[in-house]
């Protein structure tokens, strides 16, 4: 071969090599410990994304490397307090990424997608009273609340003693959200046996959905694209969807839109209610140039908010009645048992249910629920964040754009502030140190905190407390060895030290008494 081609080549090879190496061994973010097929290739990570084990994979790395790891050539994960603050403290600056656009709702950013600081900021203005803890505790919000606490006790009864709870603790969020976002113009009867609304959680269930998330978040275009084909193209289009039509959420985005639309065209008498979501947002509707938002704008806002209130409770619920059911817990939930038959008959509804507000007061019922919250958190993987300028985060020089991000997942394990972390144990609750109060993250914190939180615990405690009012619960067949598991984005969830895993599926034994 002749000199001057081959010394070309050789050059030209050595610059390719420079450009993949050089970042990773002199780039301003070299200097984070990490594994260096994670920093060299963006692949790996989203290989772990299609495993379902990302959120695993970053606490195993937090493990081995600490609370700075390099995942990504562009991304790193963090691990202390000192960086929770730094992210996510108020007034930090920091930006949600581009992965939250698979949250926009009908082509419209909402509060939950949108990137900037500000832009989020005055979206949640409009509608953040409604969420104020006083007004979930009392009056219409209360009520409701305890009305469908009712008739999910109504539906156990029905059952018989063994019920499949994944599926029924699905029926009592929807139909709580619904009625909390819409009222009579889209509230759902699925407590009530309506199939067509029971329905609209199928496209939950279905387990392809981890697939269609990973595409549109790391082939966004391309899905876009491959699911718009129509004609011959789409008929050869459909063999290669990650997810068969409806997709994930189709039935409740159609469900929402017709809410919204019913609430459009309604008269002015007949949106005589105004402690519903849709009426507090209405009042926005194209107020003033600058600030009024339109019919899309409310829209997506709505079913934002009804897709973030579904599977959030519902999966909470699930974990926290299968950890008391389990044998190894029995005293958890003897202790549980007897606060809440301890509470006067005064603070009982007319129907025998205690009230919203006396469960919020209810101590055990809370570190029960702070407990689940820690260890089966119902978004426990990261959320990502990055600042238009360097920075500095634990001692690391941290470049413009870079993505940082932090999850429940790895801080509600840390063994130095939660002894025995993958142990199920309320009564750690009952004492809480002030450092496990601030490494409890299941809500996130600053100004993006969730805003949905007191209504969530409005209705977790009143379930929990009504359903342990009346019932004594055990596992059903193998559950006290299997754990249930739950899709969150393209992730499976579940209890590490069972035996086997059954995504989306619980079964639990309903005893009237103490046994």
């Amino acid at each position: 071969m002749p000199l001057l081609p081959t010394i070309a080549a050789t050059f030209i090879a050595g610059l390719l090599l420079y450009s993949l190496f050089a970042d990773l061994l002199f780039g301003q973010l070299a200097q984070i410990p990490g594994p260096k097929l994670f920093g060299l290739t963006g692949l790996s990570l989203a290989y772990e994304d299609y495993k379902g084990t990302r959120t695993c994979k970053i606490h195993a790395l937090h493990e081995e490397y600490g609370t700075a790891v390099r995942v990504g050539p562009n991304e790193v994960a963090f691990n202390s307090l000192s960086a929770l603050r730094t992210i996510y403290g108020a007034g930090s600056g920091f930006e949600r990424t581009d992965f939250y656009n698979m949250f926009t709702v009908y082509g419209r950013k909402n509060m939950f997608s949108f990137s900037a600081v500000k832009a989020h900021g005055e979206r949640k203005k409009l509608f953040a009273h409604a969420y104020a803890k006083s007004a979930m505790l009392k009056g219409t919000t209360a009520s409701m609340v305890e009305s469908k606490v009712k008739l999910f006790l109504q539906l156990l009864e029905q059952e018989n003693s063994t019920c499949e709870i994944f599926s029924i603790l699905h029926y009592f969020s929807l139909d709580t959200i619904t009625e909390f976002l819409y009222g009579r113009f889209g509230k759902t009867s699925c407590l009530e046996g309506a199939a067509k609304d029971r329905a609209l959680i199928g496209d939950i269930i279905d387990i392809s959905r981890r697939k269609i998330s990973w595409f549109s978040v790391h082939f966004p275009t391309f899905t876009e694209w491959l699911y718009a084909r129509t004609g011959s193209m789409g008929y050869i289009a459909k063999r290669f969807y990650p997810m068969q039509k409806p997709t994930t959420y189709t039935g409740i985005r159609l469900h929402a839109m017709k809410a919204c639309l019913a609430y459009s065209n309604a008269s002015e008498q007949e949106k005589i209610d105004q402690s519903l979501l849709i009426a507090k947002i209405w009042k926005h509707h194209q107020s003033e140039k600058e600030n009024g938002i339109d019919d899309m704008d409310i829209a997506s806002e709505c079913a934002d908010h009804l897709l973030a209130g579904i599977d959030t409770t519902s999966d909470t619920l699930m974990f926290l009645i299968w950890s008391l059911s389990r044998p190894d817990h029995k005293q958890l939930q003897d202790k549980l048992i007897q606060e809440v038959r301890s509470i006067p008959e005064e603070c009982l509804n007319g129907d025998g249910i205690p009230s919203t507000e006396i469960s919020a007061k209810l101590l055990y019922v809370d570190a029960v629920i702070k407990e689940t919250l820690r260890l089966y958190a119902p978004l426990p993987g990261s959320e990502p964040r990055s600042l238009p300028l360097t920075t500095t985060i634990d001692g690391y020089v941290i470049p413009a754009r870079t993505v940082v991000s932090m999850s429940p997942y790895s801080l509600h394990r840390n063994p130095k502030v939660f002894k025995d972390p993958l142990k199920f144990n309320s009564n750690r609750w009952l004492d809480a140190s002030a450092d496990m109060k601030k490494w409890f993250w299941a809500f996130s914190s600053g100004g993006r905190m969730c805003i949905g939180m007191h209504l969530a615990m409005a209705e977790m405690t009143t379930l929990v407390a009504a359903v342990y009012h009346k019932y004594t619960t055990t596992t059903h067949g193998d559950f006290d060895s299997i754990s249930p598991a739950i899709t969150a984005r393209y992730e499976v969830f579940y209890d590490e030290t069972c035996q086997g895993v059954r995504e989306h599926e619980c079964h639990i034994n309903f005893t009237t008494g103490v046994e």
